[in-house]
Formats: C-alpha cells, structure tokens, sequence
C-alpha cells in the first residue's frame, strides 16, 4: 500500500514561524514606542495580525518581549555606530550618528520607560555599552582628529547632547513633532570644530503660542 504524506516541509514551517516572530516583534517595537507600559501581549498580537496563542507561545510574558526588542534596537544602533565609523567624512559620519540617535529617542517616547523596567536584566545593558561605546568612541575620535570637532569634546557628551535634544522632542511632541531637529542642528553646530561650516536651521522655532500650549500639555500629562 502506498502511503501518502501531507506534512509540510520543516523548512516552510521554520520560515512561517520566523516571520510571525518578526511581525510581533515590529508591532510590539511600535506599541511601546508609542504607548509605553500600558500594551499587553493581546495589544501585540492584534497590531500583528496574529493569534494571540501565537504570541504566547514565542513569548512567555511581556519582559521577554520587551527584551526582544531592545537586542533589536541595539542591533540596529551597532549598525549605525559602524556606518559613521566608515564614512569618507568623519563629520559628516558623526552628524548622521547623532541625527540617528536624535530621531530613534524622538520617535520612540514610550519605550524609555519600558526600558526602566528592564532592572532585572543590566546585563543586556553591559552588553549594549560592550557593543556600541567603543564604536561611538572611535567615532569621536576619528572627527577630533580631523579638527571637524572641538577638541574638549569626549564621547560621553555625546549622550548627553542626545538627551538634550530629547528633552526638546518631549517638550515640544503635542505640538510640533519636527522641532527637535532645529535644535539638534543648534547642539552640533556648538560642538564643530572651527574649521567646519555650520549647519543651516532648517526648522522654524517655536512660536510663543505653541510654547504656551506645549506647556499646558506638560502640565495636564504630570496631573494624571
């Protein structure tokens, strides 16, 4: 008697699963940028277009998820890290380094306080600092010795203008969501080295009345 098998092959089946994995975690990964703590795994599971057991069975709670998908943005920021490392201008590689980190923290509003939560797991962040620091550092460098940044500059500012500007994207999110744009120009423009053309201010301030209304957002979000 002949007997005829219906089982797919394994191979399809490996490929089904790792596309549902990247479908959860690109959804989770916006969830949390937008909305923070407050996302479930049903939350994931319906922005994913997937089953909510499909979910479940990848991902046992919501801390893995959330783990899943910092490895994935420090993946990311690796890359980023090496493309400024290699490009032809170490200025301009800086600038688009910085303009990346800028654009990730301004986009991402919530996942800060989704990373607080990670308190039990610093070792994912050992590894993020072995991963990306001694790049951002060379990256630094690199742009010092080309006298393209001012000399006193050390890769820990670097952080530091970063959360600058962020402090700009969360003041300013209710009512322009581009701004932070004009002053990381302002931040990089304060750091070049003389020898360096400054950057043209490509986005209008604010005015006096969104400060107002940005403020009065501010207040009413600290109320709750």
């Amino acid at each position: 008697m002949n007997h005829v098998t219906t089982a797919p092959p394994p191979r399809r089946l490996r490929a089904d699963a790792a596309r549902n994995q990247q479908r959860i975690i690109a959804a989770a990964r916006e969830l949390f940028a937008d909305r923070g703590l407050e996302v479930t795994l049903d939350d994931v599971a319906e922005r994913a277009g997937v089953g909510v057991g499909t979910v479940y069975r990848r991902f046992a709670n919501k801390q893995e998820l959330i783990l899943e998908v910092f490895d994935a943005m420090v993946t990311e920021l690796a890359a980023a890290v090496e493309l400024a490392l290699h490009h032809p201008d170490p200025w301009q590689g800086l600038v688009e380094l910085f303009e990346y980190s800028c654009r990730h923290m301004a986009l991402n509003r919530g996942f800060g306080e989704v990373v607080l939560e990670m308190h039990d797991s610093m070792d994912r962040f050992v590894c993020m600092k072995e991963r990306v620091q001694p790049g951002m550092q060379a990256v630094i460098r690199r742009a010092k010795e080309a006298g393209a940044l001012h000399p006193s500059v050390e890769a820990g500012d670097f952080f530091a203008m970063v959360n600058m500007v962020d402090g700009v994207a969360g003041f300013a999110r209710s009512v322009n969501t581009d701004v932070w744009q004009r002053y990381m120009t302002i931040v990089l423009n304060g750091v070049r080295g003389d020898g360096v053309p400054r950057l043209p201010l490509t986005q209008r301030a604010l005015t006096d009345s969104e400060v107002e209304r940005a403020k009065e957002a501010m207040c009413t979000s600290r109320k709750r």
